[in-house]
């Protein structure tokens, strides 16, 4: 591929001149496309590409997994706090709407205890005023002068 000796001047972004020999790039390749460099779209590494052993590799996933549960263990123990919370409050309204409920239901048995009294009172008074009709039609017939 280079010559052995063959020097490449690469020019970095910061403009200082970086200088590799044939070998250091080759070496570099194949670095490059070996299968244990691990790309930054796997991680939280950012831009720069690093590379992990096997045995790193599984350790930083391990880690990274318990991170992961532990915030989904928060994320859980924050929506069941949120849920308990929700029923605490309904629980509150429920007991709030039955009172009210308890209280409507009592005045309505007043209301119609006063009702069924009215109604027999005007049947009373009805039959009342009745007997009072009848008893005067039956002193005008026998006195019509007389009213």
């Amino acid at each position: 591929m280079f010559l052995a000796e063959e020097a490449i001047q690469v020019q970095s972004p910061d403009h200082h001149e970086t200088v590799f020999t044939s070998k250091e790039l080759e070496e570099l390749l194949s670095f490059l496309e070996s299968d244990e460099l691990v790309s930054s779209n796997s991680g939280s590494e950012g831009s720069n590409r690093a590379v992990y052993s096997k045995d790193e590799r599984k350790q930083r996933r391990m880690i990274s997994n318990r991170e992961s549960a532990r915030r989904s263990r928060w994320r859980k123990k924050k929506h069941l706090e949120n849920l308990t919370d929700q029923v605490n409050r309904l629980n509150i309204e429920n007991q709030q709407l039955k009172n009210r409920l308890s209280l409507i239901i009592n005045q309505y048995h007043v209301v119609w205890r006063d009702n069924e009294q009215l109604r027999s009172e005007s049947i009373a008074l009805s039959a009342r005023l009745l007997d009072l009709y009848w008893t005067l039609t039956a002193m005008q017939s026998q006195h019509p002068t007389f009213y």
